[in-house]
């Protein structure tokens, strides 16, 4: 748990001015991960990581929707989380786009972008390979919930909480963290797993989600809880 005088203590420092800050004051409280948690991996599909670890800027022209560098960097800290919440035994949800044929009309999507795009690089990239035991969640909008079954799912398993990586901060990661809140859910959104194809963007939106949705924290502060809730013989296995 984060105490409320480290609430601030995080990536937006450079790009938040004081009078905000003073401004939002009043949502400064102690952060923490909730009861009966599941992870959800929002959307870490081949897409964002085409044209390799470069700028976005330099990369898009070739590769539409691409995070570039920043999805790169969060590799590391995510499949640290992964591996955390495997070894507490939480349930793990991954979402993607839905690529069926004939599955939407036309001009329906996550965003209102039009561009069609190949259904392969909605696969789930291959560091983040799901296991057996996890579920994947399809969808045609920007959240994970919207016209899907994982509130049901959740309910079957007792899930109380949860824990978010994943992107991006300001569309699909925003959206199902928004619409989780407002189901009721304690949501604890992982600073260092999350990105955008905007480092700007990021901070902004992570800021405002912060204050009025979720509980930032950092992936050690994450992990360091999830490890003191692992079974015993899944922590000798490591």
């Amino acid at each position: 748990m984060a105490r409320k005088e480290e609430f601030e203590d995080h990536c937006w420092k450079d790009v938040i001015d004081a009078d905000t800050l003073k401004v939002y004051d009043c949502y400064r409280r102690d952060t923490f991960v909730g009861d009966k948690p599941a992870l959800l991996a929002i959307d870490l599909y081949n897409l964002v990581y085409q044209g390799g670890p470069r700028p976005p800027v330099e990369t898009t022209p070739q590769h539409y929707n691409t995070c570039g560098h920043f999805a790169y960097d969060a590799i590391e800290p995510t499949k640290s989380l992964l591996a955390a919440a495997r070894r507490a035994k939480l349930p793990i949800f991954y979402c993607t786009q839905e690529t069926r044929p004939q599955n939407r009309p036309w001009g329906v999507g996550s965003t209102r972008s039009l561009v069609k795009l190949d259904p392969s690089v909605f696969g789930i990239y291959h560091e983040f390979r799901p296991e057996p035991e996890d579920v994947i969640i399809t969808k045609q909008r920007a959240s994970i919930f919207q016209g899907t079954p994982i509130v049901s799912h959740l309910n079957y398993l007792g899930i109380k909480s949860l824990i978010v990586c994943g992107e991006s901060t300001s569309g699909c990661v925003r959206a199902s963290c928004v619409d989780a809140y407002s189901l009721g859910y304690h949501v604890s959104l992982v600073e260092e797993c999350t990105y955008d194809r905007s480092a700007l963007i990021h901070k902004v939106n992570l800021f405002d989600l912060a204050h009025k949705y979720v509980d930032v924290m950092k992936v050690d502060e994450v992990v360091a809880h999830l490890d003191q809730k692992a079974p015993r013989n899944s922590m000798a296995a490591e």
